[in-house]
């Protein structure tokens, strides 16, 4: 377990300083990384259907070149205090044409936690790693299948102690209508998940997601979009509104 969490915590620090290193060579002009940031504010945070707290706060930073993306991603939420919600990731893809593949080090210990670099065998670690997959079948028919599954983290642990090896599919297909862009996506588990906390094949989430620019300047459009997210699941279901800042 020792291991598992040193390698956590390289791949969270060796992205950040990736991040770091390539921002700097941005500078030059003939650099061919993209840097995309921006920002999000969201009525609540639910993620694959499943509620994680509510109004927050969630930047995110990326570096592109060629097929490779670096990136970081957070929410944070308005409670505040030792309660409050706060979540910091790192991520690294690989993307050739329209199929991608992504490690994530997904951390979630919460506000006041103080125990990102904590060994494990001293308590609970936060950090969870995941392996993502992802294909879009063309332009003309724009589906795409995502297949996730974590591999390492003390929660993905079943009641007896093993790796639950906890899997969310979901597809999802995008389209447009009337000046609106939308999206229609669901998600399961296939199999036992001490993640999402399902005994077997379970759709936890089916979403319906729209969004728009609305025209503030003749320069400047401000991004907002909404989510019905419904969980079978679990009988619930959240209508979330955001804002992007970009």
């Amino acid at each position: 377990m020792r291991v598992i969490f040193y390698f956590l915590r390289v791949l969270s620090v060796a992205g950040f300083l990736m991040l770091s290193l390539t921002v700097k060579a941005q500078d030059s002009a003939e650099s061919k990384v993209k840097v995309d940031f921006s920002g999000d504010f969201v009525s609540s945070y639910v993620w694959r259907g499943f509620k994680q707290t509510g109004a927050s706060i969630q930047p995110a930073l990326s570096l592109t070149t060629g097929g490779l993306t670096v990136g970081a991603w957070g929410s944070t939420d308005f409670e505040g205090g030792s309660s409050g919600h706060k979540e910091v990731d790192f991520y690294a893809s690989y993307a050739i044409d329209r199929f991608s593949v992504t490690v994530t080090d997904y951390w979630w210990d919460g506000e006041g936690a103080f125990r990102y670099f904590s060994n494990p065998d001293e308590g609970y670690s936060g950090h969870m790693l995941e392996a993502s997959a992802a294909y879009t079948f063309s332009e003309k028919f724009p589906l795409s299948v995502a297949w996730n599954t974590f591999l390492l983290g003390e929660g993905n642990k079943k009641v007896d102690g093993g790796n639950s090896f906890s899997t969310f599919v979901e597809l999802s297909y995008p389209f447009s209508f009337q000046n609106f862009d939308f999206s229609l996506a669901a998600g399961f588990t296939p199999w036992e998940s001490a993640v999402y906390g399902t005994n077997g094949f379970r759709f936890t989430q089916i979403n319906l997601g729209v969004s728009k620019k609305i025209p503030i300047t003749d320069s400047f459009s401000l991004p907002v979009y909404g989510n019905i997210i419904a969980n079978p699941a679990t009988e619930d279901i959240h209508f979330v509104f955001g804002i992007k800042i970009e």
